[in-house]
């Protein structure tokens, strides 16, 4: 089912293959870089990027320009760019067609991409042993981690996946090494589900809701772990065990006692990897799993609040030393990354690869930096503290109004390893009529309909219609299937690094006006819902499909 890449999905032209023999393709990839920056940013990534005609936004609803009258709480989701890293974006594209004129292409876009590993490094406080491996999506990413696990393992794992209900929807396809779209990033048409040729393998789904309980973690997450290892090692398979910190509830599991014991009963055949995608850890507690030899899959593009998609999976020193035992390179894999997203230091699995340039991967990456660099510039005690307070009042909004009801969140840990993420981050809340939860397409549409001038469907008094008319994101429904009743549905409120970054002020006056107002923001969203369920105000808004994937 493959064929040969389609070119730059953003709309650059093609040139022949003897034109590009005749210069080498630099000219070739040159010429893309002169492509608007617009379709540069929603270029090399997979159909989700692509834009909606009518209102031009992608499958979240973002815009690929900045748009500073939507209101952003969406970052359990996606994010629309803000003005700071399109800027970053645009000059970044400047300066590398500026170093072109000097050198190569790809010489002067695998530099860049090594000094964006360094950059990312110095923001997480990484050790320079730590490796970087930049892909268009976490999704991506998790293809990756199994292919370097088999490396690591040195036979084919079994990959056993935590939180299964509540990672990305295509996890089911990678943890099997399958095709989790139509179309790679590289432009190649794949069989959605069909088998990565030579990497597919078997996988165990783990899910963290208790199923007869609603919508609650379960509470034997540990030992559903420990046995499905257990049951795995037993037949022979080393394991591929992938973690969640934290999900699209803000739920972490295993706890760090069964990693423990994990450690201890099975010593080189089990490696972990941490879906670290959603960002919200501590700067310690991300060093504590790499200390440990984990993996680590992350995004610029949740928390951070990069466009999506920018994906990077983290490799301590230890395992990648593994990579020198790679043989062969799974056929169907190569289509999965280019030479430009390995480290430079690994020259023998990067010469098993095209010379491919992501530009649209590399631009998204580079304005993900530029929020990751502002939001640690902000002083941690600031960080801390005014997360606390969001999370404090969000929660007793959510629990003020009888149109909600809160979703039990992981219990804060409070360790020095949690930093400012001993608090919540992710606010989820299912919606309620009478006492009873609202249907699934209810749902949707008060979701969709957040995004949109509403006062046609609203009306009321001049305060109503002000709130009506503003536009806002949230994170998208995420659909909860129960046991011999109708699924639910549950909406999520989610602060983000940029919420943080823009509030933060020398002066603490003004710093405590800008959570104010930001808090204030949070009630004129949740009025706005409340007005959509009493009004009827959803019927007029035609929902989009807008379940997490």
């Amino acid at each position: 089912m493959r064929r040969e890449p389609a070119g730059m999905s953003g709309g650059a032209s093609r040139l022949s293959e003897a034109e590009r023999a005749s210069d080498g393709g630099s000219r070739y990839r040159l010429r893309d870089l002169f492509t608007p920056l617009d379709m540069l940013l929603v270029s090399g990534g997979d159909p989700r990027l692509a834009l909606d005609p009518k209102d031009s936004t992608n499958a979240y609803g973002c815009a690929v320009s900045p748009d500073p009258d939507v209101w952003e709480f969406a970052s359990s989701t996606a994010s629309t760019i803000s003005q700071a890293a399109y800027d970053r974006a645009a000059l970044a594209r400047d300066e590398l067609m500026h170093k072109c004129l000097f050198d190569e292409v790809e010489v002067a876009f695998d530099a860049r991409c090594e000094e964006m590993r360094d950059e990312l490094r110095g923001h997480l406080e990484l050790s320079p042993r730590v490796d970087v491996v930049f892909s268009p999506s976490g999704t991506d990413s998790q293809l990756h981690a199994l292919f370097l696990a088999r490396a690591i393992l040195g036979a084919r794992p079994v990959t056993i996946v935590v939180g299964a209900e509540q990672t990305g929807s295509g996890t089911t396809h990678t943890a099997r090494g399958h095709h989790f779209s139509s179309m790679t990033a590289s432009g190649v048409a794949v069989r959605k589900d069909g088998a990565v040729a030579g990497l597919a393998g078997a996988s165990i789904a783990l899910p963290l809701r208790e199923a007869a309980s609603g919508i609650a973690m379960r509470a034997d997450a540990d030992a559903a772990v420990l046995q499905a290892i257990e049951a795995t090692i037993a037949q022979g398979a080393p394991v591929l065990l992938q973690i969640m910190d934290c999900s699209k509830l803000g739920w972490r599991a295993p706890s760090a006692a069964c990693l423990d014991e994990i450690a201890r009963r099975w010593p080189r055949k089990v490696q972990i990897v941490v879906d670290a995608c959603q960002a919200r850890l501590g700067r310690r507690r991300l060093r504590a799993y790499l200390d440990r030899g984990y993996m680590v899959l992350i995004t610029g593009s949740k928390f951070f609040g990069g466009p999506a998609f920018s994906g990077a999976l983290l490799v301590p020193k230890d395992p990648a030393r593994s990579l020198d035992r790679v043989e062969g390179i799974a056929p169907g894999f190569l289509d999965y990354a280019g030479r430009c997203d390995w480290p430079i230091a690994w020259a023998e699995l990067r010469s098993r690869f095209e010379r491919r340039p992501n530009f649209g991967q590399w631009l998204r990456w580079e304005a993900a930096l530029a929020e990751i660099g502002s939001y640690y510039t902000v002083p941690g005690a600031f960080r801390a503290a005014m997360l606390a307070e969001l999370a404090a009042g969000i929660g007793s909004r959510i629990r003020l109004s009888p149109s909600f009801r809160a979703v039990p969140t992981a219990a804060a840990t409070a360790g020095m390893e949690d930093e400012e993420f001993a608090h919540a981050t992710i606010f989820p809340f299912t919606l309620l009529r009478n006492g009873q939860p609202v249907s699934t397409a209810e749902m949707a549409s008060v979701h969709h309909a957040l995004a949109c001038d509403v006062i046609a469907a609203i009306g009321g008094s001049a305060a109503d219609r002000e709130v009506a008319a503003q536009r806002c994101l949230i994170g998208r429904p995420v659909r909860l299937e129960r046991q011999d009743e109708a699924p639910q549905a549950v909406l999520r409120l989610c602060v983000g690094a940029r919420l943080v970054t823009e509030a933060w002020s020398p002066d603490a006056r003004e710093s405590q006006r800008n959570v104010q107002r930001l808090l204030d923001r949070i009630a004129h969203v949740l009025v706005k819902i409340e007005l959509l369920l009493d009004r009827g105000g959803v019927a007029a808004v035609p929902a989009a499909p807008a379940f997490e994937v």
